[in-house]
C-alpha cells in the first residue's frame, strides 16, 4: 500500500476541526485525521507493506521547465507551496510520528510524491493499491500487475477502487490511456491547460479512434480533409495547441524509474523508537489515534508505555 501523503494530510486537515488540539491548544486535526486513516486502511485491506510516500518537491524543476504553469497558482507569495497556516507546523510532527513508530516515508530531492508511487508500483512484485485523491495516479493503474487506486474523493470510509475497467467506465478511454487523456483534457488544479476547446468528450474520442496522443498526432498532421472526431474546429485547435502537446507529457507522465534505494515497507510489529513515540503523544495528544494505529498493527497492548 502506497500513500500519496500530502493528499492524506491535506485530506484530514479538511475533514477533521481544527478544535482537535495539543494539550496547549495547538491544531493537530491533520496528524490525528492521517494516523486515523492509515488505521483504517491497514485494518480494511491488510497490506503486508505500507510506504507513506512523500513530496520531496511538491514543483520540480523539469516540470516546471516544460510547462511554468505547472502549480503555478498555488504557489505563495514568499515562495514554496500555499499551505494553510494551521497545517503547515504539523508536518513536521507527523514526519517525526512515522519515523518513531517505524513506519516507512520515502521522497526523493527533485521529485513528486507521484513519482516515488509510480517508481515502487513498478518496482513492485505483487499488488499494489495505491491511495490518493489525485487522479493523476490513475494512469499507473494495470490489471495485469495488480496495480489499483483507492481513490478517497469520498473519504477513507467511501473509497472508490479504481481499476482498467473504473477508468474505461469514469471516462470512456482504455485504462491504460489516462495520461494522454489528461494531456488533452487538462486540469486547472494543477494549472494543466489542456487543449482549448478540448473537452473530456472530444479527448475521449480521438483517443478511442487513434489510440493515444502520438496516435492522435500523427493524424492531426496527415489529415487534409477533415472527419469526425477529427472535425476542421478540433483540428484547428489541435494545431494552435502543438507547442503545449510538445511540453504536457513531460508534466503529465508519473516518473517510474528514478533511483531509488531499496524500501522495504515492511509492517512495524512494534514502534521503532517507543519512548520517542510515547514522548510525541504526550506532548501533542496523540494516545487515542496512536491506540488506534497500534492496534491495526498488531502492536503488544503496553507498546507506548
Amino acid at each position: 500500500m502506497l500513500l500519496d501523503a500530502a493528499s492524506l494530510y491535506f485530506r484530514a486537515f479538511y475533514g477533521v476541526p481544527t478544535s482537535i488540539t495539543t494539550p496547549d491548544g495547538r491544531p493537530i486535526n491533520a496528524v490525528r485525521g492521517f494516523l486515523d486513516m492509515s488505521a483504517r486502511l491497514i485494518t480494511m485491506h491488510g497490506p503486508d507493506r505500507f510506504v507513506a510516500c512523500w513530496d520531496d518537491d511538491w514543483r520540480p524543476a523539469f516540470r516546471t521547465d516544460a510547462l511554468p504553469s505547472y502549480k503555478a497558482h498555488r504557489v505563495a507569495p514568499e515562495g514554496g507551496e500555499e499551505v494553510p497556516d494551521e497545517l503547515g507546523p504539523q508536518v513536521p510532527i507527523l514526519i517525526d510520528v512515522l519515523a518513531a513508530a517505524g513506519i516507512d516515508r520515502v521522497g526523493a530531492p527533485g521529485y513528486e510524491a507521484d513519482d516515488i508511487i509510480g517508481t515502487l508500483a513498478t518496482r513492485a512484485r505483487g499488488p499494489v493499491d495505491v491511495v490518493t485523491g489525485d487522479r493523476d495516479l490513475f494512469q499507473l493503474v494495470d490489471d495485469a500487475r495488480g496495480v489499483r487506486v483507492l481513490y478517497t474523493a469520498r473519504g477513507i470510509s467511501d473509497i472508490d477502487v479504481v481499476d482498467e475497467a473504473a477508468v474505461s467506465a469514469r471516462y470512456g478511454i482504455p485504462g491504460r490511456a489516462y495520461a494522454d487523456f489528461a494531456v488533452l483534457r487538462g486540469d486547472p488544479s494543477d494549472g494543466l491547460p489542456g487543449v482549448a476547446g478540448v473537452g473530456a468528450k472530444t479527448a475521449a474520442a480521438l483517443i478511442n479512434e487513434f489510440g493515444d496522443l502520438a496516435g492522435i498526432r500523427a493524424a492531426v498532421a496527415r489529415t487534409i480533409v477533415p472527419k469526425p472526431p477529427l472535425t476542421a474546429a478540433v483540428l484547428k485547435k489541435m494545431h494552435a495547441a502543438a507547442a503545449y502537446l510538445d511540453a504536457a507529457p513531460v508534466v503529465v507522465a508519473v516518473a517510474c524509474q528514478i533511483d531509488l534505494p531499496p524500501i522495504e515497507g515492511t509492517l512495524p510489529r512494534v514502534p521503532a523508537d517507543a519512548a520517542a513515540l510515547a514522548e510525541l503523544a504526550a506532548a501533542h495528544g496523540l494516545e487515542s489515534s496512536l491506540k488506534r494505529l497500534g492496534a491495526a498493527l498488531r502492536w503488544p497492548a503496553d507498546a507506548l508505555l
